[in-house]
């Protein structure tokens, strides 16, 4: 049985996050936990409250075992980009973009 969870307009850049996801595509939900708990990244944390997330959703469903789960599916989407401007030289102004990602995993029984 399939559970799931969804985090959007995460301000991390997608780019980044999806080095962290890559680390437990596959992996049983205590072992993606614990890469994720040991991992620098500051995207590792949200990612780590989303797997969280859906585990409970799978309580919620009524999965037999919880041990059993296992990360089927995690892909991180580009959200909308904050646009911002920063004060430069000679009166001059700069572009920065702050991104934004939308997170979903899935999870299913092994």
């Amino acid at each position: 049985m399939e559970a799931r969870a969804k985090l959007r307009y995460a301000r991390l850049s997608p780019q980044k996050t999806r080095l962290v996801i890559d680390m437990i595509r596959g992996k049983g939900v205590q072992d993606a936990l614990n890469i994720l708990k040991f991992s620098p990244q500051r995207a590792a944390d949200v990612v780590a409250k989303v797997v969280s997330s859906a585990v409970a959703n799978a309580e919620q469903k009524g999965v037999s075992d919880v041990d059993r789960l296992f990360v089927k599916a995690v892909t991180v989407d580009q959200g909308p980009a904050l646009k911002r401007f920063i004060p430069r030289a000679q009166g001059r102004a700069t572009k920065i973009r702050k991104p934004t990602s939308h997170i979903t995993i899935v999870l299913d029984e092994k």
